[in-house]
């Protein structure tokens, strides 16, 4: 039977040292058999449970001295001894627990993290950095919305599906693309070890089995817009909406912008002395500086909304973050419900929707006689030859100020009376 070593106290482990030599020594402390205090040739110390496991020598590790005294090693070593003595191998049940929180920890990475870890080398390949801000910022505009809290690990068809259906049929392309870029994001999660099983985002015996082909749907992806005729009656209804997503809409409305320059408006944007939105050529889709001439309604609807503290988009959701363009969706969506008939688009015979706000104020300048360039100068299209460009030094903003509103009187169910003498000749 081995000889049991004397209980040292904690004195006299404090005054152990190095045997001397390049290799580490080891003292056997007593209190429980085979446990030891390690000492390096640099004096580090570090205890350890030497012991026999199911026929395999292990040396345990309890922690460092003098982090870990004397008492809780020994301590320790007991737990370890009572464990061995049921079958169980300390080792293995450390590295088990230690490989489960591992994969706990890499379960919950969320899909905003994955996605800025994926673009990390991803976006390295684009040699072109417009390429580079295209790939991110749709992800960050539609992907990130529905998405960027889930688990990359949880993330399901569902999930996938309730982030294109809103864009598919009315901008098809950004959808498809969307839908690419998402799923090398959850390829590259899978690969990396962070989610198992099949892609969700999936194209070919997955999403094509639930939603229509990009190609079918492309040659009718005209934005359903609002009959003129009807624009009063759906204005009236949307003044009676409460929340910022409702007059995200009406201030999208009345300034004929896009949904995502509304969404992504920021204070500093605003100059409430010159009543005008100035939006920066990084947030207009032809890459240009929009000037956009704010009416009294307008710069009213801006001072009546909330601000919050460190917080300057315009339109912020209850989070304080930039609204998803589903908010503005499904604010349309539900004017066209609650009507009887809804509000269609008469020749797609389809419910209009947000973008198709710009199309209605197209055909209502066009009735009332406004000239072409100034209605086109409002929507931010290119007007003329890119020479014409060059030498044109307005973008007409007074004018536009004030068919912008003519436009909000009509919208307001007033009667504007506006036709615009054309020249002949």
């Amino acid at each position: 039977m081995p000889k049991k070593v004397a209980e040292k106290s904690a004195l006299e482990v404090k005054r152990l040292k190095h045997g001397g030599g390049a290799g580490n020594t080891v003292h056997a402390v007593g209190g429980v058999d085979g446990l030891v205090l390690q000492i390096t040739s640099n004096n580090a110390k570090s205890w350890l449970l030497r012991a026999m496991v199911n026929g395999r020598r292990r040396h345990i590790g309890l922690g460092g001295y003098p982090d870990v005294t004397l008492a809780s090693a020994r301590e320790r070593a007991r737990e370890m001894r009572d464990l061995i003595w049921k079958g169980i191998d300390p080792v293995e049940q450390r590295n088990a627990e230690r490989d489960a929180i591992a994969t706990e920890q890499r379960r919950r990475l969320t899909f905003s993290a994955a996605m800025e870890r994926y673009l990390e080398f991803k976006l390295k390949e684009f040699a072109n950095p417009k390429h580079r801000k295209q790939w991110r910022s749709t992800l960050n505009r539609y992907a990130l919305p529905e998405l960027g809290s889930i688990p990359v690990a949880d993330i399901t068809l569902h999930d996938v599906l309730r982030t294109l259906e809103p864009i598919w049929e009315d901008r098809t392309e950004t959808a498809s693309r969307l839908r690419a870029r998402i799923e090398q994001v959850i390829t590259w999660a899978t690969v990396a070890g962070f989610r198992k099983g099949e892609n969700p985002a999936r194209w070919k015996g997955n999403l094509d089995a639930v939603l229509p082909k990009p190609s079918r749907v492309k040659q009718t992806a005209n934005h359903p817009a609002l009959a003129v005729v009807d624009a009063p009656h759906w204005f009236a209804d949307l003044k009676k909406r409460v929340g910022n997503s409702a007059r995200a809409l009406e201030f999208a409305a009345i300034t004929a912008a896009r949904s995502g320059e509304v969404r992504g408006a920021v204070w500093p944007e605003i100059d409430f002395e010159g009543c005008l939105w100035i939006i920066p050529a990084s947030r207009m889709k032809a890459g240009r500086e929009h000037r956009v001439p704010l009416t009294n309604h307008a710069m009213e609807l801006l001072e009546n909304l909330p601000r919050f503290e460190g917080v300057d988009v315009v339109f912020a959701s209850p989070t304080g973050k930039q609204l998803s363009d589903m908010s503005l969706s499904k604010c349309m969506k539900s004017l066209s419900a609650n009507r009887d008939g809804g509000y269609l688009d008469q020749r797609l015979g389809r419910a209009a929707v947000p973008h198709g706000l710009r199309s209605t104020f197209r055909d209502w300048a066009a009735e009332r006689g406004f000239p072409r360039d100034m209605a086109e100068i409002a929507l931010a299209h290119s007007v003329g030859s890119e020479v014409e460009r060059a030498y044109r030094r307005t973008d007409m903003l007074e004018r536009r100020r004030a068919m912008l509103g003519h436009w909000h009187w009509f919208l307001m169910g007033q009667n504007d009376q506006k036709v615009v003498k054309l020249e002949v000749g």
